[in-house]
């Protein structure tokens, strides 16, 4: 099941040219409700349009922030959140231990050191597809975004360095039976913030998605 806005739906269906990448488009509907759809159909919505990274920088996505101010980054934040036994927290909110499965390849770690957090959407691939017109603190909130299980999540660092900033077209899990979950994570993250995806992004989300039988929830859009 996949959980758009009224708003978002609408402009998809109606494939309005201010739902890409609009800084408010994703947040218009203060009240979203559950619209169920299978993963391709989620796939169906999502509006189409080139991408241009001309005048990225990484550093136009502030983090990691302490957007609650409790004393933990977001960093720290997502290891704590994802950990699998109940973690070691040092002086600072330091994560030193705990229990990690890192998803995109099946590998458990008991180290954060040998961990990164991937944004599921790199930050460059969302510049491309609309977050170019938002504001500095749209970005920041996009590369902080602890409001949803999978836009932020802890995988190995070798995994989310062959991964980079390449889209599903570019890359997918090492571990087959990760690509179902990683597929309608990143659908999932493309609504909830309503970008865009490529002519050829948006093919080989149709043809990942065909293998995948079974129905994905997705959290409410923003």
């Amino acid at each position: 099941m996949i959980t758009f806005t009224r708003g978002l739906v609408a402009a998809a269906l109606l494939a309005l040219p201010l739902a890409v990448g609009s800084p408010h488009s994703a947040a218009a509907d203060p009240h979203p409700i559950a619209v169920p759809m299978t993963l391709a159909e989620g796939i169906r919505l999502l509006p189409v349009a080139a991408e241009s990274r001309e005048g990225y920088r990484r550093t136009l996505f502030k983090h990691w922030t302490d957007a609650d101010r409790d004393g933990c980054n977001t960093r720290m934040e997502v290891l704590i959140s994802e950990s699998q036994t109940p973690p070691t927290i040092g002086a600072g909110c330091k994560v030193t231990k705990g229990e990690w499965l890192s998803y995109y390849d099946g590998q458990t770690l008991t180290a954060p050191g040998g961990l990164d957090i991937d944004h599921m959407v790199p930050l460059a691939e969302a510049w491309d597809s609309g977050a170019y017109a938002w504001s500095a603190q749209r970005r920041e909130a996009y590369a902080n975004d602890l409001s949803a299980d999978r836009s932020l999540v802890a995988v190995t660092a070798k995994t989310n360095r062959s991964k980079a900033d390449q889209d599903p077209r570019e890359w997918l899990p090492p571990r087959a039976g990760a690509r179902c979950q990683y597929v309608a994570d990143w659908v999932s993250t493309k609504a909830r913030w309503a970008l865009s995806v490529d002519p050829a992004e948006h093919e080989a989300l149709t043809r990942a998605a065909a293998g995948c039988e079974e129905p994905v929830e997705f959290e409410p859009a923003l």
